[in-house]
């Protein structure tokens, strides 16, 4: 019986990694520490994912990147659009990332709700990676559950700061799936995908105006398309704070953020599995303190909404 938020992680989600880099690799390890040290991580709420499998892989991404992915065998063109060094550890941890997006859907699936300790590549095409992401693990993870049945219609509700380019192309015509993006409109990918609704917000937009448009376009997608399930990628690059974001919200905005969109759905009584998304800082502590949020507001309506 699960009394607790579930709650998904793996100990490969930070490796050694070059302490100049501007993705903070880290931030997954400091985060599973500090959820461990607020209690509300333990060891009879954590569960641990496996790799993703092949066959599940290539329901969404070309079998040649696969290949050149998991040997290092990138070209260098293909490295740099990456942005990541490769190394048998960065596949480990892509592997057992994507893997764990699907175990967390799984487990809102039959719990109400669950939250991952990492996910979010939402960068990732079917045959090359981008902006950090080497495989999409919100594209891979709606495309296996509508093929195996456990889900119809799913909602990815996209809250970071840069659209979801990889997701939206990935998923474009997929009647099984609804892609809402909110996103800095200046900011990266300089060419944008096309969302089944795409909302690009100005730079400098604050609490106020950016929880009034996820509000109303939340609202919206929700009945418009009576989801079963709610992929939530929290991605805490729209703080004021952030290296690459051109938004203004407050430690208080990403916490109310995050409970606008977990309350919502919960009350129409749709599981919710939120996944990481982007943060960057070059103290990784800060992000982890900021990505935490979600897990807080998860576990706060666990009580009222989870399901043993």
């Amino acid at each position: 019986m699960t009394t607790r938020l579930p709650l998904v992680y793996h100990d490969c989600y930070s490796f050694p990694f070059p302490d100049n880099h501007r993705f903070p690799m880290a931030k997954f390890r400091l985060l599973h520490d500090l959820l461990r040290a607020e209690g509300l991580l333990g060891d009879d709420n954590l569960h641990r994912p496996d790799a993703c499998p092949g066959e599940v892989l290539a329901l969404t991404h070309c079998p040649d990147y696969l290949q050149r992915f998991v040997t290092g065998t990138l070209t260098f063109q293909e490295g740099r659009r990456l942005g990541l060094p490769w190394s048998p550890a960065l596949v480990t941890r892509t592997l057992h990332e994507v893997g764990g997006t699907l175990l967390t859907a799984r487990l809102a699936l039959r719990h109400g709700l669950a939250c991952h300790l990492a996910g979010g590549t939402h960068h990732a095409h079917r045959d090359a990676g981008s902006g950090f992401c080497a495989l999409n693990d919100l594209a891979v993870t709606a495309r296996a559950l509508l093929a195996s049945g456990e889900a119809r219609r799913i909602l990815i509700v996209d809250c970071d700061v840069h659209q979801g380019d990889g997701t939206a192309r990935l998923l474009a015509g997929n009647p099984g799936v609804f892609t809402l993006s909110l996103h800095c409109e200046k900011n990266f990918p300089a060419r944008k995908a096309v969302s089944s609704r795409d909302v690009g917000l100005p730079n400098g937009l604050d609490d106020d105006g950016y929880l009034a448009v996820l509000a109303v376009e939340l609202d919206e997608a929700l009945k418009r398309f009576h989801p079963e399930l709610v992929l939530l990628d929290a991605g805490v690059d729209v703080h004021a704070d952030d290296g690459l974001g051109y938004l203004m919200l407050s430690d208080a905005g990403l916490a109310a953020r995050d409970h606008l969109v977990l309350s919502r759905c919960l009350q129409d009584g749709i599981p919710v599995a939120g996944v990481l998304g982007g943060g960057y800082d070059r103290d990784p502590a800060k992000v982890a303190h900021r990505h935490a949020f979600l897990h807080r507001a998860a576990s706060a309506l666990w009580p009222r909404y989870g399901r043993p």
